[in-house]
C-alpha cells in the first residue's frame, strides 16, 4: 500500500525546523504543496521556507512571530513543535542556570507557542499539533537529566491539551521519533554514547520521520493525546562517523 500526501493550500509551523527532522519536514512540506514556516534561531538551508528568527523561550517573540504568520498566510493548520537543547551533565553536576535553559526551551516554548497557535486553530475548528517527546522520557540516560525530564513534562502537557481542545476538532499527540542522525545528535552523543546506540536501537535517518510527522499532520490521523514512537531504526548507520 502506497500512500502519499498532500498540503496544498496548507500552512505548516515548526519551532527548531532550521535542521535535523525539522528541516527534512519543512522540505516535505513545500514539495507536497504547502507553505512551511520555521521558527529558530538559525536560519534554515532549505529553498521556499519562510523563516522567522524566534527563540521559542521568549513568549513574547513567539506571540508576535505567529501573528506574523497569521497575518500574512490567514491560517495555520499545523504546528510541530521540535526546538529543543540536549545539554549533557551528570545530576550532581547540574548547572543551574543551564538546567532552567533547557526547561524553558524544550518546555516552556512548547507551551507558548502552542498558546499562540491554538486559538486561531479553535476558531477554524481544525488543527494538528504535533509535540516531539522522546524514550529518554520513560527510560532516563545518564547525563540526560534535563533534557528527559523536559520531555517526560512535555507527553503529560500534551495529553492534558489534547483533552482540552479535542471539542473544538484540534488534535494534538507526541512523537517519540527514536534516535536518529542529526547535528544536535552528533553533538550530545559521542564516544561510548554513539557506541550505545549504534549497536541497540540504530541511528536512523531524519526522512525516515517525515512520513509519521506527515500522517499525524493529515487527516487520516483521527486519533488525538496519542504517542507514535519508534523503537528501532529501519536500518543502522555503519558508516556513522563522529
Amino acid at each position: 500500500m502506497k500512500v502519499t500526501f498532500d498540503a496544498t493550500g496548507e500552512v505548516v509551523v515548526i519551532t527548531g525546523g532550521s535542521r535535523g527532522i525539522g528541516a527534512a519536514l519543512a522540505e516535505a512540506v513545500v514539495a507536497r504543496g504547502g507553505t512551511a514556516v520555521v521558527l529558530d534561531v538559525v536560519e534554515p538551508r532549505g529553498e521556499g521556507i519562510a523563516y522567522y528568527e524566534v527563540d521559542v523561550a521568549d513568549r513574547e517573540a513567539v506571540f508576535k512571530a505567529i501573528g506574523s504568520v497569521v497575518e500574512r498566510y490567514g491560517r495555520i493548520d499545523g504546528l510541530v513543535a521540535g526546538a529543543a537543547v540536549q545539554p549533557r551533565a551528570a545530576v550532581i553536576d547540574l548547572d543551574p542556570a543551564e538546567w532552567t535553559h533547557t526547561l524553558k526551551v524544550n518546555l516552556d516554548g512548547v507551551v507558548w507557542v502552542c498558546q499562540a497557535v491554538i486559538p486561531h486553530m479553535v476558531d477554524r475548528g481544525n488543527g494538528s499539533v504535533v509535540v516531539f517527546t522522546s524514550g529518554l522520557a520513560s527510560t532516563g540516560f545518564p547525563h540526560a537529566a534535563a533534557y528527559a525530564s523536559s520531555k517526560a513534562a512535555l507527553s503529560a502537557f500534551a495529553r492534558t491539551l489534547a483533552a482540552e481542545v479535542a471539542e473544538h476538532r484540534v488534535r494534538v499527540n507526541l512523537i517519540a521519533p527514536g534516535v536518529v542522525d542529526t547535528e544536535q545528535f552528533r553533538s550530545a552523543n559521542a564516544g561510548a554514547d554513539l557506541d550505545h546506540w549504534r549497536d541497540t536501537t540504530g541511528i536512523g535517518d531524519p526522512a525516515d520521520v517525515v512520513g509519521p510527522l506527515l500522517f499525524l499532520l493529515s487527516d487520516a490521523a483521527a486519533m488525538t493525546g496519542s504517542l507514535l514512537t519508534r523503537e528501532r531504526a529501519f536500518a543502522k548507520l555503519d558508516d556513522f562517523t563522529e
